[in-house]
């Protein structure tokens, strides 16, 4: 079978995965209140990729071979990532009204409820991630990474760079802290999340880690080029909005051709540390390209 079929497929049947494990763990969008739940699950099964779930599936089959113990874990990643896209996408953050090629959350719900549907994927993916067969160990850890990554020192912290460094002078630094938190560290979070419960040793958490920054830098990268460049059918939501609105990016620092030959070379780092494991790691390398070529 060709490997990009079989890439396809293998991406396909995670992200189905994915969502048995959310349609069951979620209420029903009938439960009261409705809208909440609504919402909810309007934004979760927007057609996203699911992306930072299948990395944490991927780095758990170097190591494993039966998927549903981390299938808990790699859910609730993908319910941590929901929740930042309806925030960015409200009025006093980025202020967009589409995501993944539909309405966003506050443009069909409201503001209030979007903003609560975000806080009630936030907190509920701790949850999510205690209905996981792993050892109750393993699973303290996870928690304590997820609101280290996520919170105030990690995601949080990229954001709030991000906002106060719109309409400022370019700056290199700045740029790869606000891109590392905003972006790199889920992602990293997304294949220790798979790795560590599987058993990898320091060296192998190491090599995964490069692997994530490099290819979390690259896909940033590859965002902001797509906000310039990118078909807002494709793309699913509105272009043009970082130079609108003044943001810090890649572009704005490098320009687009510097920009485009950084995604590659973070791209072929993040594939070089992927050595370590060999034949085994094809899917990541596979899935280094996807992230860089995609059109969306």
């Amino acid at each position: 079978m060709d490997n990009r079929i079989l890439f396809k497929r293998d991406m396909k049947e995670k992200q189905e995965l994915v969502n048995i494990v959310l349609d069951r763990f979620l209420p029903r969008k009938d439960e009261y209140p409705k809208e909440i739940h609504k919402a909810i699950r309007y934004s979760l099964f927007a057609g996203g990729k699911r992306l930072r779930p299948y990395l944490t599936m991927l780095a758990w089959e170097l190591f494993q071979e039966e998927l549903e113990p981390i299938t808990y874990a790699a859910a609730a990643l993908e319910m941590m990532h929901t929740y930042t896209l309806i925030h960015d996408d409200l009025p006093d953050l980025d202020d967009d009204d589409y995501r993944r090629g539909k309405k966003s959350c506050h443009a069909v719900f409201g503001e209030e409820v979007a903003l609560l549907a975000g806080d009630a994927l936030l907190i509920s993916s701790f949850e999510l991630l205690t209905w996981s067969p792993l050892p109750e160990k393993i699973k303290r850890q996870m928690v304590y990474e997820l609101a280290q990554e996520c919170g105030m020192r990690g995601l949080i912290a990229g954001q709030v760079a991000d906002l106060k460094a719109a309409g400022k002078k370019p700056d290199k630094k700045m740029l790869e802290y606000i891109h590392y938190n905003k972006t790199a560290r889920l992602i990293n979070l997304s294949l220790r999340f798979g790795a560590l419960p599987a058993g990898a040793n320091p060296e192998e958490l190491a090599a995964l880690e490069t692997y994530g920054s490099n290819i979390g830098l690259a896909f940033q990268i590859v965002d902001d080029l797509l906000d310039i460049e990118g078909n807002p059918e494709e793309l699913g939501k509105s272009v043009g909005k970082d130079e609108e609105s003044g943001k810090l990016t890649f572009p704005a620092v490098y320009g687009i051709e510097k920009s485009r030959k950084m995604a590659d070379e973070y791209k072929q780092k993040a594939k070089q540390a992927l050595a370590l494991f060999g034949e085994k790691a094809l899917l990541l390398e596979m899935l280094a390209d996807y992230m860089t070529e995609r059109k969306n």
